[in-house]
């Protein structure tokens, strides 16, 4: 029977992450945290529905040791503590000094693409490490996966996420996402490696269901940028964007984003509890609707242009269910001993689209082609 840690496992991905995995009979599901009342409320919240046994405990991903997860008893380990840009592999390595495979919900470039430096310590230990098992890199890799096929080549990548005003991401998420704005990154611009600003420039997407419309966004730094020129090397250009649903905030962010870059906002981190005050205060603009699309253009085997966009649109509230089921895929099959891979890799390969499909299918969550 395997059992499973999940640190942060009452926030917003992690609580997502628990809610899934508590419906696999056999399975037996840590919720830990610093805050054991709020970790032990998370876990009576699962009684009337769960299929797993569920159980609280009281741990700090800051200072967690091997001997925390031994005395956890976890065979599998999955991190949804973040923003993971301030964090060293603490957590990935106690899990593999632990003999516990480890997942995590990681988006910050350098975390996950450094995270083979551990390859030969897990393999020593026979464990799975796993980084970056959300939205990107993971999904966004499947997608394109399962779109690549049709092209001779690949040309240019442009893929966003834009989650629904009601989306509450907590101070951390917020503080993580502020502090990009204006700061510089590379990109793959061009067949060239370019210098761009987070959240700059505006680039507007016009989603296919009306409901949504058209939203804006803006250039974000993330693991993919390095990752995918190396798995699809075809690729001239690449653009990661994110948006925020409501016009207003997101034009708030670009200009925060020219403040920063012109050195007059120093720390726009430091602005994360005041602004999230605000968020929620207007959380009822917007709606409840998350959407990511991924537009894939190159040549087709008749040797014309080609261009495919995948969009998916998140219903009801159901979006953040998006970032944790990459890890709640890859734990179910270690669980099931149906993942044979060991050692230390981004999540770049290890879930493909009809898995995701499969596990969100009682969501409301649709996809399309066009």
């Amino acid at each position: 029977m395997a059992r499973i840690l999940v640190l942060g496992g009452y926030g917003v991905f992690g609580s997502r992450a628990v809610e899934r995995l508590a419906r696999v009979p056999g399975l037996e599901i840590v919720i830990a945290g610093r805050n054991l009342v709020a970790a032990q409320a998370a876990a009576d919240g699962l009684v009337k529905r769960q299929q797993a046994r569920v159980e609280a405990a009281q741990l700090d991903a800051l200072t967690l040791t091997p001997g925390d997860i031994r005395g956890s008893r976890a065979s599998i380990v999955i991190n949804t503590v973040g923003p993971f840009q301030a964090h060293d592999y603490r957590v990935a390595r106690a899990a593999i000094d632990a003999g516990a495979h480890y997942i995590d919900l990681a988006d910050a470039r350098a975390f996950v693409c450094g995270i083979g430096v551990l390859d030969a310590a897990a393999k020593q230990a026979g464990v799975l490490v796993v980084s970056g098992a959300s939205s990107v890199p993971a999904l966004a890799a499947a997608v394109i996966d399962d779109l690549a096929p049709q092209f001779q080549f690949m040309e240019s990548l442009t893929y966003g996420i834009s989650p629904g005003n009601s989306f509450d991401p907590g101070a951390a998420t917020v503080a993580s996402i502020l502090g990009g704005a204006g700061r510089s990154f590379t990109a793959l611009r061009d067949g060239a490696v370019a210098t761009v600003h987070g959240w700059q420039p505006l680039v507007r997407h016009r989603f296919r269901d009306p409901r949504l419309g058209t939203r804006w966004f803006g250039a974000c730094d993330v693991p993919d940028l390095d990752l995918f020129p190396v798995r699809y090397p075809t690729l001239r250009s690449q653009h990661f964007v994110a948006g925020i649903e409501v016009k207003t905030f997101h034009g708030g962010l670009w200009a925060l984003s020219w403040l920063t870059r012109a050195g007059l906002v120093r720390h726009p981190e430091r602005l994360a509890p005041p602004m999230l005050a605000v968020k929620r205060r207007l959380s009822f603009l917007g709606s409840d609707r998350g959407a990511m699309f991924v537009r894939v253009t190159g040549q087709g085997f008749d040797g014309l242009a080609m261009d495919r966009c995948w969009e998916l649109i998140a219903n009801a509230g159901h979006g953040p269910f998006i970032p944790a089921t990459p890890a709640v895929i890859l734990a179910k099959a270690l669980a099931a001993g149906r993942l044979a891979m060991r050692g230390a890799a981004p999540c770049v390969g290890l879930i493909d689209l009809a898995e995701f499909t499969t596990e969100v299918a009682d969501l409301d969550i649709r996809q399309s082609v066009a």
